[in-house]
């Protein structure tokens, strides 16, 4: 047995022998029911205290058998309770119940589904990019690399749907799914989808056949890690430079340019200007624009930024950061 479970089946325990204490002096000796707690526990604690009132027969008989019972059960519960701090349980639970509080917390979080080698490393530049994020595994292995972390994590089955709303999935900006296996990922996909219709989902695929199975559960996005790993390798064969200076854009710690997708809403102050108003005005170079039903690269000045468009961008750090407070900004009336 558990020590969580032993310390749950003492305190029980001493509840039951001071309920039974309480009834057995109230029916035995009259007496009202301060009497009979007070002396229900001045009895199973031997404190050695004066009896309340003069014990009969009958009660001294039952007192006896209080004593025995009693004893027993207040030290095994206090045992339990000093095992149950000395080991760390107590702490633990505590740490347990404020994270569970800051996930309540989240929103326009990601989801991340397995912790394993693909998972730790999608955690490490989550975290890199300030990016919030809570961590979903049930594999004991796992969960003892996550605990000296500062990661937030749901210890549980992913394909769960009560596992993923304690995640927050209501609230999330996206779900990626890099468990080990196929199935897995296709169980946790279904039951996004499920829960949430339009959310953001990137699964992983081992096979071309678990990719099309993933896109049909309601994946928008499907990664195949060796399918990727391979293209790298040979694009750095091929062209090194341009990998070397797309991974020092994308992923270089300390990187002056960064590039980046941003989204134009319904009141953004650039829906209406063209390419190169919005560069005169924020500093920021647009590469492509996604549009409804095609991609424009490298747009022409003349090129209108409308609404829903989605831009790709790269530019310092200050000039994201004064694009993306244009963005919250509401067109003012004139």
């Amino acid at each position: 047995m558990s020590i969580t479970r032993r310390l749950s089946a003492g305190v029980a325990a001493l509840l039951t022998i001071i309920a039974v204490g309480v009834i057995g002096y109230t029916f035995i000796e009259g007496w009202t029911f301060l009497d009979a707690l007070y002396m229900t526990i001045i009895t199973i604690t031997t404190v050695g205290y004066f009896e309340v009132h003069p014990l009969s027969v009958a009660g001294r008989v039952f007192t006896i058998f209080l004593i025995i019972g009693g004893v027993g059960g207040a030290f095994y519960t206090l045992v339990s309770i000093v095992q149950y701090v000395v080991e760390g349980h107590f702490g633990t639970t505590l740490g347990r119940r404020r994270m569970k509080t800051r996930i309540a917390q989240l929103k326009e979080h990601f989801i991340l589904c397995g912790f394993g080698r693909v998972g730790e490393e999608i955690a490490r530049t989550f975290k890199e990019e300030g990016v919030p994020f809570v961590v979903i595994d049930n594999r004991p292995d796992c969960i003892a690399r996550l605990t000296p972390t500062e990661y937030l994590y749901v210890e549980g089955d992913a394909t769960g749907d009560e596992v993923l709303r304690e995640a927050g999935v209501e609230r999330a900006r996206g779900l990626v799914s890099a468990v080990g296996t196929d199935a897995d990922n296709i169980y946790i996909t279904l039951s996004a989808r499920g829960l949430r219709p339009d959310l953001f989902i990137l699964a992983r695929a081992s096979s071309e056949e678990a990719a099309t199975k993933l896109q049909r559960a309601g994946a928008d996005r499907i990664v195949s890690p060796y399918s990727i790993g391979a293209r790298r390798m040979a694009m750095l064969a091929l062209r090194p430079a341009v990998v070397d200076f797309i991974d020092t854009i994308v992923s270089g710690r300390d990187r002056e340019m960064q590039l980046e997708n941003v989204d134009i809403g319904q009141n953004s102050r650039l829906v209406g200007l063209t390419v190169k108003t919005a560069r005169n005005q924020t500093g920021i170079a647009i590469l492509a624009i996604h549009k409804k039903n095609r991609l424009v690269p490298n747009p022409a000045d003349e090129e209108t930024i409308a609404e829903n468009d989605r831009l790709i961008v790269i530019g310092t750090k200050q000039q994201l950061v004064a694009l993306e407070k244009m963005l919250e900004e509401a067109n003012q009336p004139k």
